[in-house]
């Protein structure tokens, strides 16, 4: 909690999430006044819509009655600019101080935009952001989901160093939210400084995280986009 907390909200307002878009937007109420009424006085919010289009519905914040009040506008319609989403709020969260939180609600994959998935990852990664990804499917069997979207975004969660959530609407999720907050607020900082990196090394610099201890397990990112390699 010393470093201040910058999350920004997605939520998925294509045609398919019309039927729990309300449950969706009473949890993320709750979530921002939680995020917001405890922790770092510096924590703040943002609030994304995304269908066919992304919209910055709000920029970062701390009063919640805004966020509330636009929470509030939302609407369904259309399709899903997931990666698009993605990769804009990740450019706009990289400047921040402290850590960089990107949480997803949606109901499964892209179908829109025109970024690629490697493109939304990777403005993810040179933001420093996590992403956490809500899928909030009520189809309980294959038919008709698009698993090969939530397959995508339960890597991406990996890969940043996050963990993906598929709750039910109503107190599951109301618990994901809880549940991510709780990872925020437990977090543990490491860093180092590599040493001479040969010229030829990829822009992309793998890290791997052990712990001694066989009852834990490492929840981390896959590594990172470094200086030298720009």
């Amino acid at each position: 909690t010393a470093l201040p907390l910058s999350i920004s909200l997605l939520v998925d307002t294509s045609g398919s999430t019309t039927k729990d878009l309300a449950y969706e937007k009473t949890s993320a109420e709750k979530f921002f006044r939680t995020l917001l009424g405890q922790g770092n006085p510096k924590d703040a919010a943002a609030l994304y819509s995304f269908n066919q289009d992304v919209t910055q519905v709000r920029g970062f914040t701390r009063r919640t009655s805004q966020l509330s009040a636009d929470l509030r506008t939302l609407r369904g319609d259309a399709g899903t600019s997931l990666y698009d989403a993605i990769r804009l709020a990740s450019e706009a969260v990289g400047n921040r101080d402290g850590r960089h939180v990107i949480v997803v609600v949606t109901d499964g994959g892209d179908t829109t935009s025109k970024s690629r998935y490697a493109d939304a990852l990777e403005a993810a990664h040179l933001a420093d952001a996590v992403i956490y990804p809500i899928l909030v499917v009520p189809i309980t069997n294959n038919a008709g989901r698009n698993t090969g979207g939530e397959n995508a975004l339960k890597q991406m969660a990996i890969d940043t160093g996050g963990r993906v959530f598929a709750p039910s609407v109503g107190a599951e999720l109301d618990q994901a939210f809880t549940d991510i907050l709780h990872d925020l607020r437990t977090q543990y900082v490491i860093g180092y400084y590599p040493h001479d990196l040969p010229k030829d090394a990829p822009r992309f610099h793998l890290v791997r995280v052990e712990l001694k201890r066989p009852d834990l397990r490492p929840q981390t990112r896959t590594g990172y986009y470094g200086e030298a390699s720009r």
